[in-house]
């Protein structure tokens, strides 16, 4: 019997240890697991909020609740996603503390669900990402290109947006609510 070293990826669990939501951003392949996926909207303009880092472009309503709508190209230090008919919002749910929190990402455009096997995932690579390397749970390798493979829970950390606005501490409640 062998035993996989792979990380276990975002959203991974027994049901569907190994598939991806992927999707575009600039001319990248990124994927989620797909049990932190909640669904998938076409693109509408968020409610700017006053004293938020430039990753968090607003907040949208869906159905009823504030759902604030996170750029990765900007979180991840690029410039901001140009809106296009394919660009879209990503709604997924990561872990903020001991909760959880809903989340919209803008993406290029949505492409499919990959099922990647745990021994075709490599871990973050050291250097040429163009992310921070705790952003990525690893590299999926399909055919002869590779998909990011990110760590939403680090990559969408309210603390962290928290930290980037220079709002004071205990006022996070606020952007997590």
């Amino acid at each position: 019997m062998t035993t996989s070293t792979a990380p276990v990826p975002f959203g991974a669990t027994d049901l569907a240890p190994n598939q991806f939501l992927t999707f575009l951003l600039g001319k990248e392949m990124f994927g989620v697991g797909i049990l932190g996926i909640k669904e998938i909207i076409e693109y509408r303009t968020p409610t700017d909020v006053p004293m938020m880092p430039a990753a968090l472009r607003g907040v949208i309503n869906l159905r009823g609740a504030v759902v604030p709508v996170v750029d990765l190209q900007q979180r991840f230090g690029r410039a901001a996603s140009e809106v296009t008919k394919r660009t879209c919002i990503v709604i997924v749910e990561v872990a903020n503390g001991n909760e959880r929190q809903v989340l919209g990402l803008l993406v290029d455009a949505v492409s499919e669900v990959l099922e990647i096997a745990a021994d075709d995932i490599a871990p973050a690579p050291a250097f040429g990402a163009g992310i921070r390397r705790d952003f990525i749970h690893g590299m999926g390798k399909v055919g002869e290109r590779f998909v990011i493979l990110l760590d939403a829970d680090a990559a969408l950390s309210t603390q962290e947006f928290v930290a980037m606005a220079g709002i004071p501490s205990g006022v996070e409640e606020g952007i997590a609510a």
